[in-house]
Formats: structure tokens, sequence, C-alpha cells
């Protein structure tokens, strides 16, 4: 372990601050060390591997595919980005898939498409982007400047022009920071990485009315809570409300680099050959093992499952604060992503539990966040609970 992390400070930038633990191998819930201790882990690379580690028929698609075609460029047509994009348009409002890489380059591909769809429709003018205080949307230049959170800006100023922010969960506050320029509205069905923040009912059936009413783009980023993390396939079923422009990535590949911007037929036309492109999206690898993802998350009884173990997950965590009022402010969540907001900074519980051989994170200082693999089982968060309740304990003793 010394050699690794000595090695890793000598060769690998330092833009992670990174936990004390190398590991090895993992399997369903569960990863091990290169020790061989064995940790529970709700995580699941941040809402990454819905289906576990190393799940094997996501492990054989991959090898198969391996074998037979990895990479030909999008100048060609390949069989397994086709089937993908056929599915992810088959269960949802979409009709048109572009992918690429990473949820900031779903991001990007909606901001440019967003604007391009506007200046087509109205001309020049039309290109700020309305989006919310505490949201995420990624790294890149542009993406972080979507996103309304001072802390990701801090150093990489000017940022890309057009963005606006507002109060999550205030179409009023929407609505009053229309100009003549605004193209788009983008918004998190839930924020992840800004305190497991969920809307309140009607706020974006409201948006998507407002959008409609002044010929705006609804854009939905569902990077984290799509692909069944909530207890439906995507999370804006559940509110009824259908986007313009959704984006996905993360858990559509249970580990492997993938995005999808998903939009409506009429605002894809938009992008024509040369308006956009990237090397590597949707190369014959990712999109083979996230066709197989997507068919087995899919299943309805799959994510019966999820929603059932998610309202066990909030009940149980809703049982700790009530154990624990003085430390716990609140238990938020819906499906397997539940936050769970404190008194005092989080960290030092992350460290704990992680001591105790169960992986949490800690997100907007405060919140800590579980996001287990979707498999997860209820043994599986009463030992979660254990360890918490101890930790507790120990903070308040």
């Amino acid at each position: 372990m010394d050699d690794i992390r000595s090695s890793c400070q000598r060769n690998i930038c330092s833009t992670y601050a990174r936990l004390p633990v190398l590991f090895v191998r993992g399997q369903g819930c569960r990863l091990w060390d290169e020790n061989g201790t064995e940790y529970l882990d709700f995580l699941a690379g941040i809402a990454v591997c819905n289906l576990g580690h190393s799940h094997p028929e996501i492990a054989q698609v991959l090898c198969d595919q391996a074998k037979q075609l990895i990479h030909v460029s999008n100048l060609f047509f390949t069989e397994p980005q086709v089937k993908l994009a056929a599915e992810l348009t088959r269960l949802s409002f979409a009709d048109k898939v572009f992918f690429g890489n990473s949820g900031a380059e779903a991001n990007e591909a909606a901001i440019k498409l967003a604007r391009k769809y506007s200046q087509d429709r109205h001309g020049p003018g039309r290109f700020h982007v309305i989006s919310m205080r505490g949201s995420f949307h990624g790294r890149t230049l542009a993406t972080l400047s979507a996103t309304g959170q001072e802390k990701v800006h801090k150093g990489f100023e000017p940022l890309v022009e057009g963005f606006t922010f507002v109060d999550f969960n205030s179409v009023d506050a929407v609505q009053a920071a229309l100009t003549e320029h605004t193209c788009a509205v983008l918004v998190e069905p839930i924020q992840g990485e800004g305190g497991i923040n969920l809307p309140k009912p009607g706020y974006l059936a409201d948006l998507k009315v407002l959008c409609k009413r002044h010929d705006l783009l609804l854009i939905f980023d569902e990077v984290q809570v799509g692909m069944g993390r909530t207890g439906t396939l995507f999370a804006y079923e559940q509110e009824g409300v259908t986007p313009d422009i959704m984006t996905l990535a993360k858990a559509l590949g249970n580990g492997l680099p993938v995005g999808a911007m998903l939009a409506s037929d009429e605002v894809a036309q938009a992008f024509a050959p040369g308006t956009h492109a990237t090397t590597f999206g949707g190369t014959p690898l990712v999109t083979s093992v996230a066709l197989r993802v997507l068919q087995l998350i899919s299943q309805p009884d799959f994510l019966k499952r999820v929603r059932q173990n998610g309202g066990y997950l909030k009940q149980c965590l809703a049982d700790l604060q009530s154990r624990h009022a003085s430390l716990i402010k609140d238990v938020r969540g819906r499906g397997l992503i539940v936050g769970m907001e404190l008194d005092r900074p989080g960290q030092q519980f992350v460290e704990a539990c992680l001591k105790r051989g169960v992986i949490i994170n800690c997100t907007h200082d405060t919140v800590l966040r579980m996001v287990p693999p979707l498999i997860v089982e209820r043994r599986d968060i009463d030992r979660l609970v254990s360890v918490l309740d101890e930790v507790f304990q120990e903070e308040t003793a």
C-alpha cells in the first residue's frame, strides 16, 4: 500500500483526497482490499455500479465483445450502438440519442444542442441557460460553468458566458430570471452533489409549463439519479413530466465510461453532421455492455425491489435519526439515493465507517450519502445502520 501511495503521489495529479485503502477485488455489494479485508459498499463507485461489482452477465458480455470488436469510430455503423439507442428511446420519452463517454460530455452535448436548436429556431442571441444553485453538471469548462456551486468555479475564471443560477424548487425564481436571451432550463430531478435535495410536489411540472409558455427547452440531468436509482428507470417518470433533453451516464455502463444525451426528434434535428462529435462515444464495447445493463435494470421486478429496499433504508435511517436527534437534522431521498443531513461536517463519520468496513461518502459537507448497488439486500442495510449507530454513539458520548 505504501508503495502504491508513493507512486500515486509522484505520478498522478493530486485532484482527489483519496482514502487510505487499496481495493483489488469486488463482488456484488462487497469490495476487498489488498489485505483481504472485506467492505460493504454503499457508494457503488458514486452511483455507478448499480448491478454491483463483477456482475457475471456483464463480465461475460464485456469479454465476448472485446474478442469481437472494440472500436471502429462513428464513421461507420455498429450494431451494439444502434441496439442500445433503440432500447433507450423505446423506454423513454426520447427519439434520438447521442453517445459520449461521461456525464460531463452528455451535459456538454445537451448545452450545445439547446443553443443550436434555439438559434436555428429564433436566430442569434438566445443562448443563456438557467441552472440551479447547488447543482452539479460536470467538470469541463462549460459544465462547471453550468454548475451552481462556487467551490468548483474557483481558479477557472473567466467562466463560460451564458449561465444564470436560481434557487432549486422555486419556479418564481426561474420566471424572474428569464430574459430574451434564455434558451433552456437545466435541472437535476434530484440534486445529488448538492445534498440529496428532492423537488417539491409540482415543481418539475410547473417548470415544464413555464418552458412551454416561453418556448424554452427543459433539460433533465439524470446522470446520478437515472438508471433505476430512484425506483423507476428514469427519475422523471415519478413526476409525470417529460423533458425535451435528458442526460445519462454513471450507471449506464455499470463502471464502463459511457454517457448519453437523449432528445425529442424535433430538438435533435438541430444536430446535423459536423455539428458535434466524439471519437470514443458509443464504441461497440461499451454499448454492448450498456445494453445488457439497461435490459437488467429496466425489469419491473428489479425496479420494484429497488423501491422496497429504498423505503426500508429510509425508514431505518429515520429510526436512527430518532435515536440521535441532536446530531441528525434530516433524512431524505427516493429509492436508493438517500441523504442524512448532520449538524456538523460529515467526513469524520465517513472515515469512521470505513474503519469498520462500510463505505459511504459525504456530499455538500454535512450530508452523508448512501447510494449502494441496486442489488443491495436488507441484511446489508441492517449492517450499515448498525455501524452508523455505533459511530454516532461514539461521537455523542
